[in-house]
């Protein structure tokens, strides 16, 4: 039976037990279980020099306070898994982490009695970021929907932002350095001790295959004063990357182009200096030839069949800059935050398939006169809602805000929707997450109720809508949903009228 060991702690010098028996191990670290299992102890193999030691300090200390000890610290508990203690033994270090949130565990591994042995594992992102494991290994429960991945990339994206507003950079994000739950729809970053500070602290690794910048593949050969490094420039390659993955089961850049015979020449080229964005608008050399795709990875790896414009018109202009301007321009990349945005306004704009059977279950509306499941071809049957939203900048004119709401049956309007200066971030207390008014299908007609908007009135009835009142929705009304600063007016249109 394995024994309980103590160890002093770096930080607070108090003890720390841990059972001595390996439950895991990466690239650079032995991983063993608290007796009550509640954290996890991580040791190097090695002896870490003076700069890593002072790096692991830096994250443990400063670092972690400029997250957790702000406005909204207690929220990113869930979505960073972040080491709170240092020990040694024998002259090893070792980092103290939480243990993952059950949720990040698999709780029914993958089909055919569990032929991948996943069942109690790590729910790592790659088990659900390709074609084939979606079609053949994961069981149906596991899988989430759209909604699931619009979600966890928005998590993905706030949690990036949050790190690079303090300075930092992860330099290894991949799907193996992120858990996503799609089932509960989470997300958790680990494998923080390697955070790069730049000028300050290099990275320990120039970062995960598929996930690489190209620059930093093109100057790894280079001596290493002339090498481009991992940093928040590469992060953000990265995490379009992850997004595009989690979104459409496939890589951006791994297409039917073959640049040299020698396979390891040839993927150096692929994601280095000859990369080339699969579904490119103008340069098509890179399309997966349909011929070479295994079936296990349709129609996902069929770019024909589902081209990324399927996320919308906001997901649609990032994936542009990121891998059309921003490839090979890591200056032209789109941040963190913009896609957090972006990744907002697009679960705003989602409908529910009315097909039970739709692997997806929602999709992005398409603005087309009828609209229709790009995942099951399922028609959208009945007359279509869609607020637009404008506020003024001025107290008179209104101006389009570029973003807009799609109604549904027992959809919600939010304070952010109401309130322009209103961000649905880690800030929001829980009085702003509590829904103002609900829509309903009632009697074949779409109702707004009003639950608890201070303010609301039909514009051109000019009638004021109280707290419990209902308000029938036709196409080309305006209705003012707020008259303090950057509140908003909703536009409607009715789309597949009859």
């Amino acid at each position: 039976m394995a024994r309980e060991c103590s160890v002093k702690s770096i930080i607070s010098g108090e003890a720390v037990t841990y059972i001595d028996e390996i439950i895991g191990q990466g690239a650079m670290k032995d991983v063993y279980f608290s007796k009550d299992k509640s954290y996890v102890v991580g040791f190097f193999r090695t002896k870490l020099d003076e700069a890593s030691q002072n790096r692991l300090l830096d994250i443990v200390g400063p670092y972690r306070d400029r997250i957790f000890n702000q406005p909204g610290g207690e929220y990113w508990k869930s979505v960073f898994c972040w080491p709170y203690d240092i020990v040694e033994s024998d002259g090893l270090w070792g980092v103290v982490t939480p243990v993952f949130q059950s949720h990040f565990f698999f709780d029914h591994g993958s089909v055919n009695e569990d032929m991948l042995g996943i069942r109690g594992k790590e729910k790592e992102g790659k088990w659900f970021a390709s074609g084939s494991h979606q079609n053949r290994f994961l069981d149906p429960r596991e899988k989430g929907d759209l909604l699931s991945y619009l979600r966890i990339c928005l998590l993905i994206s706030r949690a990036v932002r949050r790190l690079h507003a303090a300075g930092l950079a992860h330099s290894d994000l991949s799907y193996k350095n992120v858990l996503i739950d799609p089932k509960g729809r989470n997300a958790c970053i680990i494998d923080i001790d390697g955070l790069v500070v730049p000028g300050k602290y290099p990275p320990d690794v120039i970062g995960t295959p598929d996930f690489i910048a190209p620059e930093v593949i093109i100057s790894k050969h280079l001596p290493m004063e002339q090498r481009v490094l991992p940093s928040i420039y590469t992060d953000r390659h990265a995490l379009a990357v992850l997004i595009y993955m989690y979104l459409f089961f496939r890589h951006p850049l791994r297409g039917g182009k073959v640049h040299d015979m020698d396979a390891a020449l040839d993927e150096e080229m692929t994601m280095g200096n000859k990369a080339l964005f699969i579904e490119h608008p103008m340069d098509k050399t890179n399309r997966p030839k349909l011929d070479q795709i295994k079936k296990s990875e349709l129609p996902y790896a069929d770019v024909g069949a589902l081209p990324y414009t399927i996320a919308g018109p906001y997901l649609k202009e990032l994936f542009d800059k990121a891998f059309i301007t921003g490839l090979h321009d890591p200056e032209k990349r789109p941040t963190a935050d913009e896609w957090e945005q972006a990744l907002v306004k697009t679960v705003d704009f989602i409908q529910p398939c009315s097909n039970q059977n739709c692997s997806h279950h929602w999709f992005v509306f398409d603005n087309k006169f009828k609209p229709v499941c790009h995942y099951c071809g399922t028609h959208y049957e009945g007359e279509l809602p869609v607020f637009t939203f404008y506020s003024s900048r001025d107290g008179e004119s209104f101006t389009d805000d570029k973003h807009r709401l799609m109604i549904y049956h027992n959809q919600y309007l939010y304070k952010w929707h109401v309130n322009r200066l209103v961000s649905p971030n880690e800030k929001l207390s829980d009085d702003d997450k509590a829904p103002l008014a609900y829509f309903s299908l009632h009697n074949g007609k779409w109702m707004m109720v009003n639950q608890s908007i201070g303010f609301l009135k039909d514009i051109d009835e000019k009638k004021v809508i109280k707290k419990g009142e209902g308000v029938y929705l036709k196409d080309g009304q305006r209705l003012l949903l707020s008259e303090e600063t950057g509140g908003r007016l909703a536009y409607v249109q009715i789309a597949n009228k009859k």
